[in-house]
C-alpha cells in the first residue's frame, strides 16, 4: 500500500510540473522581395514590424530585399532606415557619379566634355556589362555596415541573414551567407544590363532576382517554424501598359516569377502585398509613398502580427549601431590583384598611409579618387577592426581593367562655332603604365581637332603635350585686327572675319593637393585671320583679305585652384585661375612684332542660400605687357561660352568679340535658382572695364563702362547643359539670345 501511494504522488508531481513547462518559443524568419525601388516599401513593413514588438530570428533577401534585410539584420530599426534612405541620392548610386573634387584635373575635363563613352578594343566598340559599376552602391554599403566589419559568417550577425545571387555562368542560384557583407548585397541587387556582375569567389554574380527572388525554401530550411513575407514584385501587366520593348521584356520575366509566387505565398504564414502598382522599379524619386504603401500593408495584416507577438515568449534583444566613427586609425593596408599599377600608386591616389589616423571623411575622399581614375573595373575593400582597439586593417581587392582603348562621343551647338559632333579616341597606358592620349575630331560648322598626351606622376612633375586647332566665322570688333586709322579710313567698326587658331604646347604639372595644379610649359601658336569682305586698297583684285598669318613663340605658367562642386552649375566652392604668357618670337606677318607678355586671371566664389538657391561671383581681369602693336592677342569680351581660345572672354549684352582693350576688369554675379530636379532659372548680370593701357591711367577702377544681364532656363542632361538665355545691355538698349546645347568642347 505505502509503495502504491508512493508511486502514485511521483506520478502525479510528475503531471503538474510537465503542465507547468512553458510552451517553446516559436522561431520566426522574415523573407524580403527584391523589386528595385519598389524594395523601399520594405521598409514602411519593418517600421510596423518593430512597433508591435515582432521578435525576427532570420532574415533572408534577394536584391533590395537584401539591401534593406542586411541593414536590418545588422542591427537597424525600421524606422533608423527610413531616415537613411531618405537622405540617398540615388541618381548618384545608379550613375557612378562621384564629387568633382574627387577628380584629377585631366579626369574633370574628361567627364565634363563626353556624353558617351565605349570600350574600343581590336578596332570593334564593345558595350560594357553594365551601365554603372555599382561603386557608389558598394561605397554605402561598406559604410551602413562597418559596425559589424568583422564578421563573416552571416549567421553571426544580431540577427542571422542571407541572401540570393546569380551565377552568370551556370544560371544557378548562389546563397550568400559568407564573406564581406557589403559585396554580397551588391552582387545580389547587381541588376543586369544597370550594374556590372560582381566576381565573389572567381563566381560571376548578378541579380539574384532572376534564379529566386522571394527565397522562402531556403529561410524554412534554417529550422525557422513560421515566415513572415514582404513581396514587392510586379504583377502581370494589362494589355494597356504592353506599349514598348522593354515593357514586353519585364513582362516574360515576370512569368516565372509570378507563377512561383502563386506557390510560394501559400507557404508564408504572414504573407504582406504592398500595392505598389504605381510604382516601377526606378521611382527612387518617390521614395516617401513606397515606404508608406509598405506601412498600410502591414497595418492591414497587424491582428496576425500581434498574434505572433503573444506566442513569443522573449522578446528581440535590440542591437544598439552606432555611427560610422568620425576618425578611423589605419594600422595595415593590404592590396591584392594589382599587376599594371603599383602599390604606391594606389596608396598615392588614396593619400593616406599606414598607422595614421585620419577623418572617415578623408578616407571616403581618397576611395573616391581611386574610382575616379577608371583604371580599375571593381575596387572592393574591408575595414577589419585591429587588435589595437579603435584601429583597422584595410584589405582592399582591385581589379584592373583590360580594357585600355575608347571611343567617346558628344553633341553641341552654341552660336559661335554653331553645331559640332565630337568623337573621340582614347588610348589608356599607350606607351606607360599611367599615360593617356586622347584624340578629338570635332566636326560641324567648324572642323576643330584636339590632341592630349599625358604622363600622370600626380603629386610629382607630370608630362604632357597638346594640339589645338579651332576655326570660326564671326563678324567681330575691328579694332582687334586694324589701327585706328584704318577704321577710321573704312568706316568700319564690325568686319566679317574667319579666324583659325593652332596652338600646340609642351608642359609640366605638378599638383599641390587634389585641386591646386600649377602648369609650366613652351607654345606654339599659329594664327590667321582673313576676311572676304574688307577691301584692301593695296591688292583690290584680291579675292580676300589676310590680317594675320604669325606664328607665335611664348613660355608659359599657369596657377589654377578649383574647388567648385560642378563646373556649369556650381551651387559652392572657390575657383582661382590664373595665367602668364610670354611670346618672345614671331614670323610677323605684319612686321609689326615686339616682344610682349600677357597676365589673366579669374577668381570665383559660390555659396548656397538654401538648397534650391545658390549665388556665383566672378571677378575677371587681364592685361597686356610691352610695346607690341598687334592687336591680335588683345582681350575681347562679348558673348556667352565656357570653352573660349586666347583671350576672349564671357561678356552678357554684347555679341562675341565686340569690345577689344589691351586691359580689361569684369565682374559677374549669377543667381541660380534650381526650379526642379537638374532644372535652373538663372539671372545673370556683369560690368566691365575695357580699354588700351587701363590699368596705367587708373580707368579700370572707375564706374563701369560696359554693362549686360541675362535671364536663361538651364538644363543638366547626359549630353550636357541645354541652355536658352536672353541678354540686354542698356548701353545700346539691344539684347540678344544665346542657344547652347551640350558639354562644351
Amino acid at each position: 500500500m505505502k509503495k502504491t501511494l508512493t508511486l502514485f504522488l511521483i506520478f502525479f508531481v510528475f503531471i503538474i510540473n510537465a503542465q507547468q513547462k512553458p510552451e517553446q518559443d516559436i522561431k520566426v524568419g522574415l523573407v524580403l522581395s527584391g523589386g528595385g525601388a519598389k524594395g523601399l516599401a520594405h521598409i514602411g513593413a519593418l517600421k510596423i514590424i518593430d512597433s508591435l514588438g515582432v521578435r525576427v530570428d532570420y532574415v533572408a533577401g534577394t536584391s533590395m530585399g537584401a539591401v534593406i534585410g542586411a541593414l536590418y539584420a545588422s542591427g537597424y530599426s525600421g524606422k533608423q532606415l527610413d531616415s537613411i534612405f531618405e537622405y540617398v541620392d540615388f541618381n548618384d548610386l545608379i550613375s557612378d557619379n562621384l564629387p568633382r573634387a574627387s577628380k584629377a584635373f585631366y579626369e574633370r575635363d574628361n567627364s565634363e566634355k563626353y556624353a558617351i563613352t565605349l570600350p574600343f578594343e581590336k578596332f570593334k566598340i564593345k558595350l560594357p556589362s553594365g551601365l554603372s559599376s555599382g561603386q557608389n552602391s558598394f561605397d554605402l554599403f561598406s559604410k551602413l555596415t562597418l559596425h559589424v566589419n568583422n564578421i563573416k559568417d552571416f549567421s553571426k550577425l544580431p540577427i542571422p541573414f542571407f541572401c540570393i545571387a546569380t551565377n552568370v555562368e551556370t544560371g544557378k542560384q548562389i546563397v550568400l551567407d559568407k564573406g564581406n557583407l557589403a559585396q554580397a548585397l551588391s552582387a545580389s541587387a547587381a541588376f543586369p544590363s544597370l550594374f556590372q556582375p560582381v566576381i565573389i569567389d572567381n563566381k560571376i554574380l548578378i541579380d539574384g532576382g532572376v534564379v529566386n527572388n522571394y527565397p522562402i525554401v531556403e529561410l524554412k530550411a534554417k529550422g525557422v517554424d513560421l515566415i513572415i513575407g514582404v513581396d514587392v514584385q510586379d504583377n502581370l501587366a494589362s494589355r494597356k501598359n504592353l506599349t514598348s520593348a522593354p515593357d514586353i521584356l519585364f513582362q516574360i520575366n515576370n512569368f516565372r516569377t509570378i507563377k512561383e509566387m502563386e506557390i510560394k505565398s501559400k507557404k508564408t504564414d504572414v504573407y504582406l502585398k504592398p500595392d505598389i502598382n504605381d510604382f516601377n522599379v526606378i521611382s527612387f524619386s518617390e521614395g516617401k509613398k513606397i515606404i508608406n504603401k509598405g506601412e498600410i500593408a502591414a497595418r492591414n495584416n497587424m491582428f496576425a502580427l500581434k498574434e505572433i507577438v503573444e506566442k513569443q515568449k522573449t522578446r528581440r534583444k535590440h542591437f544598439k549601431v552606432t555611427q560610422v566613427p568620425d576618425s578611423l586609425q589605419i594600422n595595415t593596408i593590404v592590396i591584392e590583384g594589382n599587376d599594371k599599377y603599383t602599390r604606391a600608386y594606389i596608396l598615392g591616389k588614396l593619400k593616406f598611409k599606414t598607422n595614421e589616423k585620419i577623418s572617415y571623411k578623408r578616407f571616403a575622399f581618397g576611395v573616391n579618387n581611386i574610382e575616379a581614375t577608371n583604371n580599375f573595373d571593381y575596387f572592393s575593400y574591408s575595414l577589419n577592426s585591429s587588435i589595437k582597439k579603435g584601429s583597422y586593417d584595410l584589405y582592399v581587392k582591385v581589379n584592373e581593367s583590360k580594357t585600355t582603348t575608347f571611343i567617346k562621343l558628344g553633341l553641341h551647338y552654341d552660336d559661335l562655332y554653331k553645331s559640332a559632333a565630337l568623337v573621340n579616341l582614347t588610348k589608356k597606358r599607350a606607351l606607360f603604365n599611367n599615360d593617356i592620349a586622347s584624340l578629338d575630331i570635332i566636326l560641324g560648322d567648324n572642323v576643330r581637332y584636339n590632341f592630349d598626351y599625358f604622363i600622370d606622376k600626380g603629386f610629382y612633375w607630370s608630362v604632357g603635350v597638346k594640339s589645338r586647332f579651332n576655326t570660326f566665322h564671326k563678324n567681330i570688333d575691328a579694332t582687334l585686327i586694324l589701327e585706328e586709322d584704318e577704321i577710321l579710313l573704312q568706316s568700319l567698326n564690325k568686319i566679317d572675319v574667319e579666324l583659325s587658331d593652332l596652338t600646340n604646347q609642351f608642359y609640366l604639372q605638378t599638383l599641390f593637393r587634389k585641386d591646386f595644379a600649377l602648369t609650366l610649359g613652351i607654345e606654339h601658336k599659329r594664327l590667321k585671320i582673313i576676311s572676304e569682305t574688307f577691301i584692301d586698297d593695296n591688292n583690290i583684285n584680291a579675292e580676300e583679305t589676310t590680317f594675320e598669318k604669325s606664328d607665335f613663340l611664348s613660355i608659359f605658367g599657369k596657377l589654377k585652384f578649383d574647388t567648385y562642386n560642378n563646373k556649369y552649375f556650381p551651387t559652392k566652392g572657390f575657383l582661382f585661375d590664373s595665367d602668364f604668357h610670354l611670346f618672345f618670337s614671331s614670323s610677323d606677318f605684319n612686321n609689326n612684332f615686339s616682344q610682349f607678355s600677357f597676365v589673366k586671371a579669374k577668381i570665383g566664389y559660390a555659396f548656397s542660400l538654401s538648397n534650391k538657391f545658390a549665388v556665383n561671383f566672378e571677378s575677371h581681369g587681364g592685361f597686356k605687357i610691352g610695346e607690341d602693336s598687334n592687336n591680335s592677342l588683345n582681350f575681347a569680351l562679348g558673348g556667352y561660352g565656357n570653352n573660349f581660345i586666347n583671350n576672349f572672354v564671357t561678356f552678357y549684352g554684347y555679341d562675341y568679340i565686340s569690345i577689344t582693350g589691351s586691359g580689361f576688369v569684369k565682374g559677374t554675379i549669377n543667381l541660380d535658382y534650381e526650379m526642379f530636379k537638374n532644372q535652373y532659372l538663372i539671372l545673370s548680370a556683369n560690368f566691365a572695364n575695357v580699354g588700351d593701357n587701363i590699368f596705367d591711367n587708373g580707368n579700370w577702377f572707375s564706374s563701369p563702362e560696359y554693362s549686360g544681364y541675362a535671364i536663361g532656363c538651364s538644363t543638366e542632361t547626359f549630353l550636357g547643359p541645354i541652355e536658352v538665355k536672353y541678354s540686354w545691355t542698356p548701353d545700346t538698349k539691344s539684347g540678344k539670345w544665346f542657344f547652347n546645347l551640350g558639354f562644351w568642347f
